[in-house]
């Protein structure tokens, strides 16, 4: 039996120049937005399962949500935001995602 070993590449290093910039990838929000349909006392329960927050952080989500018309309630990658959107889908609430740092016209789930 006879080995063959593989033979060795070279992996070429590009070098960035200063006009070449990367963009970040911006992390996605998770917007709710108030409802007639939900108590409050409900979108407070829910922040605090889905999410872990203690229940003064979920109450003053909760009562972002009921005065200003939303709140921003998670951020992280688009699939992780995608989850959260669904999830709260999954519990009756209205949500969407949208790019962090947009006007509030983002996309929605």
């Amino acid at each position: 039996m006879t080995l063959v070993a593989a033979a060795p590449s070279t992996i070429e290093k590009t070098d960035v120049r200063d006009d070449q910039t990367v963009a970040p990838d911006n992390p996605w929000v998770v917007l709710v937005w108030n409802d007639p349909i939900n108590l409050m006392s409900y979108v407070t329960y829910v922040l605090q399962k889905l999410f872990g927050y203690s229940l003064q952080k979920a109450t003053e989500l909760m009562l972002d949500v009921h005065h200003k018309g939303k709140a921003v309630v998670s951020s992280g990658s688009r699939e992780k935001a995608e989850m959260d959107v669904f999830r709260l889908h999954e519990h009756g609430l209205w949500a969407t995602m949208q790019k962090d740092g947009s006007s509030g016209k983002g996309s929605s789930s």
